[in-house]
């Protein structure tokens, strides 16, 4: 049987483990977004700037109105809210507080832990003390 302070310092490599892991796979993530949405952002700007004359709609090609024009201008500034969104924290400082919270529980425990721990070890050097008796 292990002793149970590597039971601990599994726990917290396991949870060091977790945070890279989330921290790699969300970067991941957003790199992946942040193209799909630069992409849709560079069409719109294009759009909106009269960069095309037309476009296809419902298999027909029609001239793209200034009405037209102004309605990519709003969608390529809301998809640059959304990149913004992305780049300051998304889902990641979430993630992040509550692994911090379950670094808390882990240290609490240990440290609960570790006081029973030292209360048995007092409780028993004066139970064999008491049962040693005056010599």
């Amino acid at each position: 049987m292990r002793p149970k302070s590597s039971h601990k310092l599994m726990i917290f490599r396991r949870v060091a483990k977790l945070r890279e892991k989330v921290k790699v796979d969300t970067q991941r993530m957003r790199v992946k977004w942040m193209k799909s949405l630069e992409e849709i952002f560079n069409l719109a700007v294009s759009l909106a700037k009269g960069e095309f004359k037309t476009q296809t709609v419902n298999g027909e090609t029609v001239k793209v109105t200034m009405k037209q024009r102004q309605m990519w201008a709003r969608i390529a500034a809301y998809t640059a809210q959304i990149m913004n969104s992305i780049a300051q924290g998304f889902d990641e400082r979430q993630i992040d507080v509550q692994l911090n919270e379950l670094e808390r529980l882990v240290s609490e425990a240990k440290a609960k832990a570790e006081t029973k721990g030292t209360e048995r070890e007092a409780s028993r050097a004066k139970a064999k003390d008491d049962s040693s008796g005056p010599r």
